[in-house]
């Protein structure tokens, strides 16, 4: 017998999470909006978990039992997240009982779950029991009963072809959707652009009407990697540094900035005397030597004839 045994053996992700609003902001309800959205999202809440199938995968029961596994498991890092800290004036927590928080959930109607795939799952469907299937108003989309938790499916291969559907054509698995939706689809930021353009290579698709080209590919992919740069490795960040043009490492430093860590003697014996004398003024260099660095290296013949022709 084990008691409390650890079940993460390893590391769980979800494939996708929507979280559409912030807490206590308004729901969307504009018919206009909603119109907009990929067939299958009209009814979003708080959090949302979603299950992606691809070509190669079967969306069958055992990944139905996962997906709503994965929901109990959110549900209840969301909750901890959510009901954190204690109130203000409220009396410090005996360390040996359980905290609300990790007794608390927030409640099952902020939870919605999705399962997409590319293909029909008729095993799955023929697993339903009676009354469990339920249409919606969308071709491909079924609302499912799988024990206590109703469970959207979208099936990808078999929804309207409309351009509000692009977003999920990307994904399906006949090459006519993906060449509409990547005809159809519309990035709005710099990873979306780079998805669209890798899909497209991947499939080998020419589309006339697609103006993002290798060099805006490049472009973007460069000023990604600017922005994430402090979350690289320092071995990834000094081989990117290593690659750059010493010039180019040192352009907009100015010069405390150079020479910080630097050791000063290391620093003068690389140079010879007329570099380090470059720009200094005469009078302030002999005012910070002493008599004896003064006349050091000089012709004593020539301090001799200094000092009789200035009466010393």
């Amino acid at each position: 017998m084990e008691l409390e045994k650890e079940l993460a053996l390893k590391s769980q992700r979800l494939d996708v999470l929507i979280i559409e609003r912030l807490p206590g902001a308004a729901a969307v309800t504009d018919a206009a909006a909603l119109a907009e959205l990929p067939d299958g999202l009209e009814n979003l809440t708080a959090h949302n978990v979603l299950s992606f199938k691809s070509k190669q995968e079967a969306l069958d029961g055992w990944a139905m039992e996962e997906l709503i596994g994965h929901y109990v498991t959110y549900r209840k890092l969301a909750s901890i997240q959510a009901f954190s800290g204690p109130p203000a004036n409220a009396p410090s927590a005996d360390p040996a009982e359980p905290s609300a928080a990790a007794e608390r959930l927030l409640p099952e109607a902020a939870f919605r779950l999705y399962a997409v795939a590319t293909r029909h799952p008729t095993k799955l469907f023929s697993q339903l029991a009676p009354g469990a299937q339920h249409p919606t108003a969308w071709p491909g989309v079924y609302d499912l009963d799988w024990g206590s938790r109703r469970i959207r499916v979208i099936v990808l291969n078999a929804l309207t072809k409309h351009p509000r559907n692009a977003p999920w054509e990307l994904f399906a698995s006949r090459l006519d959707r993906i060449r509409y939706g990547l005809a159809h689809y519309r990035p709005r930021n710099a990873t979306a652009h780079l998805l669209r353009f890798h899909l497209a290579n991947i499939h080998q698709l020419e589309l006339p009407d697609m103006a993002y080209t290798l060099d805006d590919f490049k472009l973007e992919t460069y000023r990604m990697l600017i922005d994430d740069f402090h979350a690289l490795s320092l071995e990834d960040r000094q081989a990117l540094l290593e690659r750059m043009d010493v010039a180019d490492r040192l352009r907009g430093l100015d010069t405390e900035e150079r020479l910080r860590g630097l050791d000063a003697e290391e620093i003068l014996r690389r140079l010879d005397p007329q570099e380090r004398l470059r720009g200094l003024d005469p009078e302030e260099i002999l005012r910070r030597l002493d008599p004896e660095e003064r006349l050091r290296g000089l012709d004593p013949e020539q301090v001799k004839a200094w000092l009789k022709r200035t009466g010393h």
